[in-house]
């Protein structure tokens, strides 16, 4: 994982100082178009303050020194504040709607799933690849408008943001959390329905390639019940692959929440990540990109351990 992370952090890096130009570029094409001009001895003061009149590999080597030894992230260039604060800020609030939407997302998936392939062609289950098709197709801005609409129009509530407007820079309490999770359950929807779905397919097809192999014919022959036989041999081999998608399934969310945060005005990191892009604000946006890779890292290793857990033939081989 270390040396992964490593090359991540040089290709973000990388990738934030391609676009032409830096942050004073933008911030004096900002102040031009409102007809204002900047001297050049100011510019190039900017830069030397922002420590942007280095060579791109000297701004590395300092940034990953602060953050090794340091735990500093840099300055955030727009906001002129340290990157740790905006991003700890906002992290919280965008890991419990990951973890909120990742329950939503396994648990309606692996029932559904299963029950899609055990009554193959029955009408369950053209219900639910009818539902799977729709759930992958509508695009998830689109779903979150109407869902805002059917929320307003026929539930009398509003939806935007996280929290109502009395929460909303009050300190945590028990009234706190209850509006919280009031406001959660739209983008939880929003954020699980197309991952649900594709999470139904694949336990569908994987459940159905197992259910026609002679072990299960064997086992029915001996007088299993379907129950029993079901659950016992083929959803557990069926799992691997279905477990095998949680190493992208958080990062994977946290990058489409950023679409979804925006349209709901929800104070996650996802709008806040557009913005500093957007500005070029190189260290608020390499931290962002840093620490969805080591979700993407973490999810990986959590993914291994899970399915050496569910399938014992990882666990133990012939050397």
């Amino acid at each position: 994982m270390i040396p992964t992370l490593f090359v991540i952090s040089v290709v973000a890096f990388m990738v934030i100082s391609l676009p032409p130009g830096d942050f004073v570029t933008s911030y004096v094409a900002n102040l031009s178009s409102q007809g204002e001009s900047v001297e050049a001895a100011v510019i190039e003061q900017m830069r030397e303050r922002y420590g942007l009149d280095q060579p791109v590999y000297i701004q590395y080597l300092k940034w990953m020194r602060n953050i090794l030894f340091e735990g500093d992230f840099g300055k955030s260039f727009v906001f002129r504040r340290p990157v740790t604060e905006l991003i700890w800020q906002r992290l919280t609030l965008t890991l419990v709607l990951a973890f909120c939407t990742l329950v939503f997302t396994y648990s309606v998936a692996l029932p559904v799933g299963v029950y899609s392939a055990a009554k193959q062609y029955s009408v369950g289950d053209y219900v639910a690849t009818f539902l799977g098709f729709i759930g992958v197709a509508i695009p998830q801005f689109l779903l979150a408008l109407v869902l805002m609409y059917v929320a307003f129009k026929y539930f009398d509530q509003s939806v935007i943001g996280l929290f109502s407007l009395e929460y909303r820079e009050a300190a945590w309490s028990w009234g706190k959390v209850v509006d919280l999770l009031k406001h959660l359950w739209i983008p939880v929807i929003i954020l699980g329905i197309a991952g649900t779905a594709m999470l139904i397919r694949i336990m569908r097809a994987n459940l159905l390639d197992e259910l026609h192999k002679p072990y299960v014919l064997t086992a029915r022959a001996k007088g299993l019940s379907e129950g029993k036989l079901l659950f016992k041999y083929p959803v557990r081999v069926a799992l691997n692959a279905y477990v095998s998608t949680a190493q992208y399934r958080v990062p994977e969310m946290i990058n489409a929440s950023t679409v979804i945060s925006v349209v709901l005005s929800l104070p996650t990191t996802g709008p806040l990540l557009l913005e500093a892009l957007m500005q070029q604000d190189m260290y608020l946006a390499g931290a962002f990109i840093l620490l969805l890779s080591t979700l993407t890292i973490v999810g990986t290793l959590v993914s291994d351990i899970a399915l050496a857990w569910v399938d014992p033939r990882i666990r133990y081989r012939e050397v």
